[in-house]
C-alpha cells in the first residue's frame, strides 16, 4: 500500500502550519532572557519603536495558573520576575509585519541581576547554586535485583568504565509553529504536535477554561522525533494568549536559529559500569550509576530516566543487578523528549563497555554477547521473565552472516597492516527496547479508539495519534481494512482534532501501531457487533449492511468503541521497580563499518546492517524507511552532531555549524526483519519506531576501537576527540 499522504508531500500540496491562509492575523514572537539565572529587575521597551502598534503579553496577563501542566507544575508559562535558564519566555509580542515584529524583539531589553548559574549537570553544585530541593536532584529511581556487592566481591574479574553522550538536536524539517484564535468565544489552537491532548490539558489548566471552550487540532507535521511532545504545549500557550488579549488570530512559527536555541534537545547522559564476570565473559554483577541532564525544568526527564534505567543493563541475564538512576537540575535550556528517550544513552554505555570487558578478557566480543543474551525463562533487571520465544542468538547471527562479520575482521586486520593513512574495522551492538508507555502507563492513559460507519457504508478511524512522517495514516488504514475486508480506500482516518476524536494517547514511546493499531482492529469488532452481523461478514457485504443500518436509523450515529486493556499476566510494582516494565520488547543486533583517516582522524562509515525482530512487519516499506531513518540518526549523533553551549545557551544553532549527516556521510544500510508475532500487537506487530536509534553509537564506536586500538567512550566521536585519544602506533587493529 502507498502512503496515504505520500503524493500531497511529494508534489507540495500538503499544507503545514505555515502554509495556512489567515485573514486579518498578527504574527507572535517571544521576547527572551539574555542569562542562565537571576531576577528580572525590569523589562524596557526601546524608545524608537511605536509600542502602541503593538500586543503586549507578559504573566500578568495570563488567566489561570502560570504553570505548563505535564508531569511537575514548576515551569512557567511567562517568566515572572525570575528565570532560570537562558532563552527563557518573557514576553510575548505581536504585530502584523513579521519583520517589524523581529526588530521589535531586538528593542526589548530583559534587565537580570545575574545569580551563580549551575552548568555542568557531572560537578556537585555550591550551596549559592541549589535551585532545586536540597541537591539540585530532580528525580531519582533504582532498580535492585540480587545481592550486587556479594558477587563483585567474589566474581574472579570486575571491568570497570564511565561513558558520556552529548546532547542532540531533533533537526526536524520544519520548525515549530502555532495557529490560535477564537470562534464563538471557543479557543482553537492548531499547529505541529504529536500529542493533542497534552496541548489541549495545558491550554485549559493555564486558561483557566474548560474542555468546551478549547479545540485542538493537529496539522500535517513535518517531523518530531519526540521534540513536538511537550514543547508545543509552551508554543500554543504563547499564541492564544496573543490570541486572546489581541482578539484576532495569532500565528507563531519558529525560525532555524530559535528552534534550536530554545527547544528541547536529548539529555545528556553520564553512565558508570562497575561489572563482575567469570574468567569466560559470564556476567555475574553488574552495578551501574546513571546520571542525566534535565535543564532547568522537570519536562519530560522522569519518563527519561525511567527508561534509560530499565535498558541500561542491556538485553543480557544477569543474577545481581543494581542500577541507581538520577536527573540533575541545571540553569540549561531544558531538555526533553527525544526518539528512544534515555534508552540510546544508556545502552550506549552498556553495548561500549561490553566491547571494553570483551578487550578486558581477551575474548571475542560476538562471544561475550552470545554466552549472555537472554534466553526464555530468564529474567532482566527489573525481574521480568522473558518468555515470547524470540531466538535473539538468531538475530545476532543473523546480522554478522549479512554483515560477512568474520571474514571482513580478517580482511580488515590485513588492510590495517598495509596501509599506513587509513584504519578499518568492524563493530557491533546488540540491544533491546520495550514498546508502549512503562509499567502502569497504559493503564493510566486509558486510550480509546472509535471506528465510525458512514451513511455510504464506508468508515472513519477517530484516533489523537498523528502522522509526522512515520506512517500513522498509511498503517492505520491498513489495519482497519484487513480487519474489514474494506479497500483503502474505504477507510478515512479523522483529523486529529480533540473537538472529534477521542484520547487515544500520546504518539510516543513506539506505541501507535501496537497499541493503537490493536484499539482499531477492537473498535472494527465493536463496529461489526453493533450491526449485528456475523464476523465473518467482510468488504461488499459488510458495507451493504453500514449502509441498511444508516438508512433504519437515520437520527443514531453507527460508532465501535475500544478502550485499552492490559494484556493477561503484565504486573508492574511502580514503587519497587519490579516486574513486567513492558508489554513487548523488540530485539536487535546491528553492525557497522568504519574506515578512519589518520591525518584528519575523521570517520566515514562504510556499512551498516540492522537486523530486528519487531513482531509482524505490517508495511515493510514504511518499516525499512524508519529503521534507516534511526540509523542515519545514530550516526549523526556518534560521529558529528555536537551541541556546543556557551553559559547555558547552544552557541551553534545554525545548520552551517552544527552538523548533521547528509546524502555522502551515509552508508550502504541493508536492512533485515525477523518476524516472531506478539498476540497483543495489531496483526501481531511490537514498536519499532525507537528502536533504530539505539544501537547505531555504539556499533560505529566500536567498530573504530577495532580499526584504532582507541577506546573512545564519548559521543560524538569528533575528529578533535578521536585524536585526544588516539595512539595508532600501538597495535595494529583486528
Amino acid at each position: 500500500m502507498h502512503r496515504r499522504e505520500g503524493l500531497a508531500k511529494l508534489t507540495g500540496r500538503e499544507r503545514y502550519v505555515d502554509d495556512l491562509p489567515l485573514d486579518d492575523f498578527l504574527w507572535g514572537m517571544t521576547v527572551r532572557s539574555p542569562v542562565p539565572r537571576g531576577r528580572v529587575t525590569a523589562v524596557r521597551f526601546g524608545a524608537d519603536v511605536d509600542w502602541s502598534a503593538f500586543v503586549i503579553v507578559d504573566h500578568r496577563d495570563i488567566p489561570g495558573p502560570n504553570e505548563v501542566i505535564l508531569i511537575e507544575r514548576d515551569q512557567p508559562v511567562l517568566a515572572a520576575g525570575y528565570v532560570r535558564h537562558v532563552h527563557e519566555p518573557v514576553v510575548l509580542l505581536g504585530h502584523r509585519s513579521r519583520e517589524g515584529l523581529r526588530r521589535a524583539v531586538r528593542a526589548v531589553e530583559v534587565v537580570v541581576a545575574p545569580e551563580p548559574p549551575v552548568l555542568d549537570f557531572r560537578v556537585p553544585p555550591r550551596p549559592d547554586q541549589i535551585q532545586y530541593g536540597r541537591d539540585n536532584v530532580l528525580k531519582r529511581l533504582k532498580i535492585e535485583k540480587g545481592d550486587v556487592e556479594r558477587a563483585l566481591a567474589q566474581a574472579p574479574v570486575v571491568v570497570s568504565g564511565t561513558y558520556e553522550t552529548g546532547a542532540q538536536e531533533h533537526v526536524y524539517l520544519e520548525t515549530q509553529g502555532m495557529i490560535a484564535w477564537l470562534e464563538d468565544q471557543v479557543l482553537v489552537v492548531k499547529g505541529s504536535m504529536q500529542c493533542p491532548y497534552y496541548v489541549l490539558s495545558a491550554l485549559k489548566h493555564a486558561l483557566a477554561r474548560d474542555e468546551s471552550r478549547v479545540r485542538v487540532i493537529q496539522t500535517p507535521t513535518g517531523g518530531g522525533f519526540g521534540g513536538k511532545e511537550e514543547y508545543p504545549s509552551d508554543i500554543a500557550l504563547h499564541a492564544a494568549l496573543l490570541a486572546l488579549k489581541a482578539g484576532r488570530p495569532v500565528k507563531i512559527v519558529y525560525d532555524r536559529g530559535e528552534d534550536m536555541a530554545a527547544t528541547t534537545k536529548r539529555h545528556p547522559s553520564w553512565v558508570r559500569h562497575r561489572t563482575g564476570l567469570t574468567r569466560d565473559g559470564r556476567l555475574l554483577a553488574q552495578d551501574l550509576e546513571v546520571v542525566l541532564d534535565g535543564g532547568a525544568y522537570v519536562t519530560l526527564s522522569p519518563v527519561v530516566l525511567s527508561r534509560g534505567i530499565i535498558h541500561a543493563a542491556g538485553p543480557y541475564s544477569c543474577d545481581n543487578v543494581r542500577i541507581a538512576g538520577r536527573v540533575m537540575f541545571t540553569n540549561a535550556v531544558p531538555f526533553g523528549a527525544f526518539r528512544g528517550f534515555g534508552a540510546p544513552q544508556t545502552l550506549f554505555a552498556c553495548e561500549r563497555h561490553m566491547d571494553v570487558i570483551a578487550r578486558t578478557l581477551e575474548i571475542d566480543p560476538v562471544e561475550l554477547r552470545r554466552i549472555n543474551l537472554l534466553r526464555d525463562g530468564q529474567t532482566t533487571a527489573t525481574g521480568q521473565v522473558i518468555r515470547d520465544g524470540t531466538d535473539r542468538v538468531a538475530v545476532l547471527e543473523r546480522a554478522l552472516e549479512l554483515s560477512d562479520y568474520r571474514a571482513k575482521r580478517r580482511a580488515h586486520a590485513a588492510f590495517n597492516e598495509t596501509h599506513a593513512a587509513q584504519r578499518r574495522g568492524i563493530g557491533l551492538a546488540a540491544f533491546y527496547h520495550g514498546a508502549g508507555f512503562t509499567g502502569g502507563g497504559e493503564v493510566h492513559l486509558n486510550s480509546r479508539v472509535r471506528v465510525a460507519g458512514l451513511a455510504d457504508g464506508r468508515v472513519e478511524v477517530l484516533t489523537a495519534n498523528i502522522e509526522m512522517g512515520q506512517g500513522t495514516l498509511t498503517v492505520f488504514t491498513q489495519i482497519a481494512a484487513e480487519r474489514l475486508g474494506f479497500a483503502p480506500q474505504d477507510v478515512a482516518i479523522a483529523e486529529a482534532d480533540t473537538g472529534r476524536v477521542p484520547n487515544s494517547g500520546p504518539t510516543v514511546a513506539s506505541r501507535t501501531t501496537m497499541v493503537v493499531g490493536r484499539l482499531i482492529e477492537r473498535a472494527c469488532d465493536d463496529l461489526r457487533s453493533r450491526l449485528e452481523v456475523d464476523a465473518a461478514v467482510r468488504g461488499a457485504s459488510l458495507r451493504a449492511a453500514i449502509v441498511r443500518w444508516h438508512r433504519e436509523h437515520a437520527a443514531e450515529r453507527l460508532v465501535g468503541d475500544a478502550v485499552y486493556e492490559r494484556p493477561p499476566g503484565i504486573s508492574w510494582d511502580d514503587a519497587n521497580y519490579r516486574g513486567d516494565a513492558y508489554g513487548a520488547f523488540a530485539w536487535a543486533t546491528y553492525v557497522a563499518e568504519v574506515e578512519v583517516d589518520l591525518a584528519t582522524y575523521s570517520t566515514r562509515v562504510t556499512g551498516f546492517v540492522a537486523v530486528q525482530e519487531v513482531g509482524k512487519v505490517l508495511n515493510e516499506t514504511l518499516a525499512r524507511g524508519q529503521v534507516q531513518g534511526g540509523v542515519v540518526q545514530g550516526i549523526g549523533w556518534a560521529l558529528m552532531e555536537e551541541c556546543k553551549f556557551r553559559d547555558g545557551a547552544m552557541i551553534n544553532n545554525q545548520l552551517t555549524n552544527y552538523l548533521i549527516p547528509t546524502s555522502d556521510d551515509v552508508p550502504p544500510i541493508h536492512v533485515a526483519f525477523l518476524e516472531n508475532p506478539y498476540p497483543h500487537g495489531a496483526q501481531g506487530a511490537k514498536g519499532l519506531g525507537e528502536l533504530p536509534i539505539d544501537g547505531p553509537a555504539p556499533a560505529v564506536l566500536n567498530a573504530v576501537a577495532a580499526a584504532t586500538g582507541a577506546d573512545p567512550r564519548a559521543v560524538p566521536l569528533t575528529p578533535e576527540r578521536l585524536m585526544a585519544i588516539a595512539d595508532f602506533g600501538l597495535r595494529s587493529a583486528e
